[in-house]
C-alpha cells in the first residue's frame, strides 16, 4: 500500500481533534469538531482551511500568453497584473483536464493552481504541450496554502497584517502581504460560496501562519468535509464529481469560463463551439428530493424506464435542512419542475429539478 501525502499541518491537526480520512492520495482533516458546526462557521463567521494539498505550477518566459491562451478555455489576455482567473484546461475531444486559477504576476509569470488529485496529470499535459519559449514548473511541494473564509474573514486577517485587505478586490491578489510577519501571497478567492481569502506562503511557514490565524476567537479550523457542502451549496464543481475528462465545461455550467471567440485556437474549441452553438446533450442540474432520501455521488436518475443520467453529489443541505443534489442529465429533462426519480439503494425516489445555486450570499 502506498504512503498518504502529508500536508506541512498534518503534526498539528491532532491539536484540535482531527479526523483524518484518504482523499485522492493524501492524509487530510474531513473535520476538526463537526462537518456542521464547522459549515455553519463559515456562514456566519470565519473558518480556516488547510488547501496545501492543491498544486501549484508556475508558468515563466515571453512566450508565456500564446501558450497559455493554447491551453486553457478561457481569455487569459483579459487578466491584468494582480489579476486571477477561473478556467478549465481540456482535452481535444472537449473533456476537462482540469478546472484551475490562473494568476497573473507580470507579463512572462504567471501562477497556476490546480486540483490536489490532478497535480502529476496536469503537469504533464502542459509540458507535453510546450512548443513555445515557457518554462513550467512544478512547485506545489514549496508552497502551503491556507483559505480563510466567512463573513468575519477580512476582520479576523486584518489584525495580523498592516496590508489593507479591503484593497484587495474579488478575484485579485496582492503577492507582498506580511501576515503576522510572514511573508505571503493573499487573493480574495475561496471555495465556499463565501467573503474570503486564499493565502500562500512557504511550506515552512504554514504552522506558524496556522496558529496565528487560529488565536482569534472568530475562527475556527474546519475540514474537507465543511468545504464539500458549502462549495456544493454555492454550486462550485469538483473535478472528479461534475467535471471529468468525459464531462466537457460547458455540460458541467461553467461556460463562463469558455471564450470560443478567442483569436487563438486551444485545445477542445472546435467541440465547445459547437455546443455553445448547438446546445449541450447533457446539463448539469439542481435537484431536491420530494421523497424521503438523500441523492448520493453516483445515484442514478430515471423518468419512467429510461435513465436520462446521475446525480454527481448531494446530500442533506446544512444551510437548508433539504435533501439535495446536483445531477448530468439529457438536456430534454432539465427544465425547472420537470420530475424525476433517483434510484436510491433499492427503491425509486421522486425528486425535481431546482434552481441552482442553492446558496447565495446575502449581499450587504
Amino acid at each position: 500500500m502506498t504512503e498518504l501525502k502529508r500536508t506541512p499541518l498534518f503534526e498539528v491537526y491532532k491539536d484540535h481533534g482531527a479526523k483524518t480520512i484518504d482523499f485522492g492520495g493524501w492524509d487530510l482533516p474531513v473535520q476538526f469538531s463537526s462537518i456542521k458546526e464547522e459549515h455553519e462557521a463559515v456562514r456566519t463567521k470565519a473558518g480556516l482551511f488547510d488547501v496545501s494539498h492543491m498544486g501549484e505550477i508556475e508558468v515563466k518566459g515571453k512566450d508565456s500568453l500564446p501558450y497559455l491562451q493554447k491551453m486553457m478555455t478561457n481569455d487569459v489576455s483579459k487578466l491584468k497584473d494582480g489579476g486571477a482567473q477561473y478556467t478549465a484546461m481540456c482535452y481535444e475531444n472537449g473533456g476537462t483536464v482540469d478546472d484551475l486559477l490562473v494568476y497573473k504576476k507580470a507579463d512572462e509569470d504567471y501562477l497556476l493552481v490546480v486540483n490536489a488529485s490532478n497535480i502529476e496529470k496536469d503537469f504533464d499535459w502542459l509540458t507535453s504541450k510546450v512548443t513555445e519559449e515557457v518554462t513550467v514548473t512544478n512547485v506545489s511541494d514549496s508552497i502551503a496554502q491556507l483559505a480563510i473564509q466567512g463573513p468575519l474573514a477580512e476582520e479576523s486577517l486584518q489584525k495580523l497584517t498592516s496590508t489593507d485587505l479591503s484593497q484587495i478586490k474579488f478575484f485579485k491578489f496582492n503577492e507582498n502581504v506580511e501576515i503576522n510577519g510572514i511573508p505571503a501571497l493573499v487573493s480574495r478567492t475561496g471555495y465556499t460560496g463565501e467573503d474570503g481569502f486564499e493565502i500562500y506562503c512557504a511550506s515552512e511557514d504554514a504552522v506558524e501562519l496556522w496558529n496565528a490565524i487560529l488565536k482569534d476567537e472568530n475562527v475556527i479550523p474546519c475540514g474537507l468535509g465543511a468545504r464539500d457542502t458549502l462549495r456544493f451549496e454555492a454550486n462550485l464543481a469538483l473535478y472528479g464529481q461534475e467535471l471529468s475528462k468525459d464531462i466537457t465545461p460547458l455540460e458541467a455550467g461553467i461556460g463562463f469560463a469558455v471564450k470560443v471567440n478567442k483569436e487563438e485556437d486551444f485545445f477542445g474549441k472546435e467541440v465547445l463551439k459547437d455546443q455553445k452553438e448547438n446546445g449541450v446533450p447533457r446539463k448539469l442540474v439542481g435537484i431536491e428530493m420530494i421523497d424521503k432520501g438523500i441523492p448520493r455521488h453516483g445515484y442514478e436518475v430515471f423518468v419512467g424506464e429510461e435513465q436520462i443520467g446521475e446525480v454527481t453529489t448531494g446530500t442533506q443541505s446544512p444551510t437548508l435542512k433539504k435533501n439535495i443534489g446536483l445531477a448530468l442529465l439529457n438536456k430534454e429533462f432539465t427544465e425547472l419542475e420537470t420530475e424525476v426519480e433517483v434510484q436510491v439503494r433499492k427503491k425509486r425516489l421522486k425528486a425535481k429539478v431546482v434552481k441552482t445555486p442553492f446558496y447565495q450570499r446575502p449581499k450587504n
